[in-house]
């Protein structure tokens, strides 16, 4: 498996892995709108050989400052288990944090998550209209992230 930022070529099938892997087509829809809006700090595809078979995004927040947002990643169903969802998040972090980005926040299960070093307790001092059991933070440097309201890209708020 190949792992490298995603190009104009890749789009087409970005978008059906996408939707393969969660079975609808909103966070196909969230990846394209976050694409048309700038948004996307990081995007990387999991190339096994000419074929897509994962992508994932990461996303510059509003605030605070010098942060991002993980959503989606996603692996194509008939290769799910394989690793390839970690392999994408291992590297999205090495290269979130050769930007310069301070922190990551990100959504999801936090059995999961914890295991790439997010934790619900370095979020939990951050206000966020999706703060719970599943908001999790990664600090990605030893710069402190001034605390400030969590504010997603435009396109989250059309899910």
């Amino acid at each position: 498996m190949n792992l490298q930022r995603e190009t104009a070529a890749d789009h087409s099938a970005i978008r059906t892995v996408v939707v393969d892997a969660f079975d609808q087509t909103d966070e196909a829809d969230l990846v394209e709108a976050l694409r048309a809006g700038g948004d996307l700090a990081i995007s990387l595809v999991a190339m096994d050989g000419d074929a897509v078979r994962g992508h994932i995004s990461l996303s510059v927040l509003k605030s605070p400052d010098a942060t991002l947002a993980l959503a989606p990643v996603s692996v194509a169903k008939s290769c799910q288990g394989r690793g390839i969802g970690s392999m994408l998040i291992r590297e999205a972090l090495i290269q979130a944090r050769t930007i310069g980005f301070k922190m990551i926040f990100v959504l999801g299960d936090p059995d999961y998550y914890c295991r790439f070093g997010f934790s619900v307790e370095t979020a939990v001092d951050f206000p966020c209209d999706y703060a719970g059991p599943h908001f999790m933070a990664l600090q990605l440097t030893e710069q402190s992230v001034e605390v400030a309201r969590v504010e997603y890209a435009q396109a989250f708020s059309n899910l």
